[in-house]
């Protein structure tokens, strides 16, 4: 059953965290992995392996504990620590996760190795020592050090105690949002929809001409799309469709960037209020839009700023009591 226009959640401060370093083929594969998973590769490659003893043991002096963050390769010697590999193991793609950890090890540990023999080549030529380069490496650094600064800002404000408190305030106890049980029509001209419409004043059964004449993927369901809210579809569907009555149909055509649409009601009701395992993903997007707002808004404060036009102009600033769009 196929709904258009429905909207996903999005994860958290997307737009604010970066991904790593991108400087191989190699690293452009790999960006995603669980910090678990990373603690849990190094453990299985770092483990001494455990033998059968044929006899008891002599006596011996404890062991001294491993290094807490041993070397695993060095260049030029410069050292490559598990740190450093558990490091590249957390921008590791979900696909990543399913390669056993004796395959996954020697990888990050050779990437680790390229990138340190790319940088040491790079700095042989004296790269590092061009403005253009210079300013480039900045700017990377620049913006890593704002991505933190704007994690730490949200993140402590972005937590599960306050996630519940919000889906306490705003769901908890409280109606679910209104909603239409909805069939529709695709096709894709207006001439097709209007041909539609007057067939079902002349008695049409709607499932059935939208199992014979729709484009839509649900049209094998006679185009139901089943109960949903109006956020949930793109708005000239979702105005449409919340403006009929049970048993009504648009007696006109309606646009949308999928084609023309012919929309059935079927039922209205008052949906369920949603769970905390519903809503928790965009209770913590509202979060973090609001405290980014908040940090930015707060760090504008704190500084004195001048906008210039194109052509090297100040800009005047706005009269008192004018809103300025922040």
């Amino acid at each position: 059953m196929t709904r258009m226009g429905h909207k996903a959640g999005l994860p958290v401060f997307a737009t604010w965290l970066i991904d790593a370093p991108k400087l191989t083929k190699k690293v452009l594969s790999m960006r995603r992995f669980s910090t678990i998973s990373a603690i849990a590769l190094a453990a299985t490659l770092v483990a001494a392996p455990v033998f059968a003893q044929t006899s008891a043991p002599a006596p011996a002096a404890a062991p001294a504990p491993p290094p807490a963050d041993p070397v695993l390769a060095t260049v030029n010697g410069a050292a490559i620590h598990m740190s450093d590999v558990q490091s590249a193991a957390a921008s590791l793609p979900p696909e990543m996760q399913q390669m056993k950890p004796e395959q996954l090890f020697p990888l990050l540990v050779n990437q680790l190795i390229d990138r340190q023999a790319l940088l040491v080549a790079a700095h042989a030529e004296s790269l590092d020592k061009e403005p253009k380069i210079q300013a480039l490496m900045q700017a990377a650094a620049n913006e890593q050090l704002e991505n933190a600064y704007v994690q730490e800002q949200v993140g402590s404000q972005v937590t599960d105690a306050a996630v519940q408190a919000e889906f306490n305030k705003d769901y908890a106890g409280k109606p679910g949002p209104a909603q239409v049980d909805a069939r529709h029509i695709l096709v894709k001209t207006k001439a097709e929809a209007e041909s539609i419409i007057t067939q079902l004043e002349h008695g049409a059964d709607f499932a059935k001409l939208a199992t014979k004449d729709s484009i839509d993927p649900g049209a094998k369901d006679g185009g139901e799309l089943g109960w949903f809210s109006q956020d949930e579809m793109v708005q000239p569907f979702a105005d449409a469709a919340f403006a009929l009555k049970p048993g009504q149909y648009t007696k006109t055509p309606v646009q949308t960037q999928f084609g023309w649409h012919v929309i059935l009601c079927e039922g209205k009701r008052t949906g369920p209020a949603p769970t905390l395992d519903q809503v928790k993903d965009q209770i913590r997007k509202n979060l973090a839009d609001n405290a980014i707002k908040a940090t930015l808004n707060a760090a504008r404060g704190k500084v004195k700023i001048q906008i210039f036009n194109p052509d090297g102009t100040p800009v005047a600033a706005p009269a008192a009591g004018t809103a300025t769009g922040k």
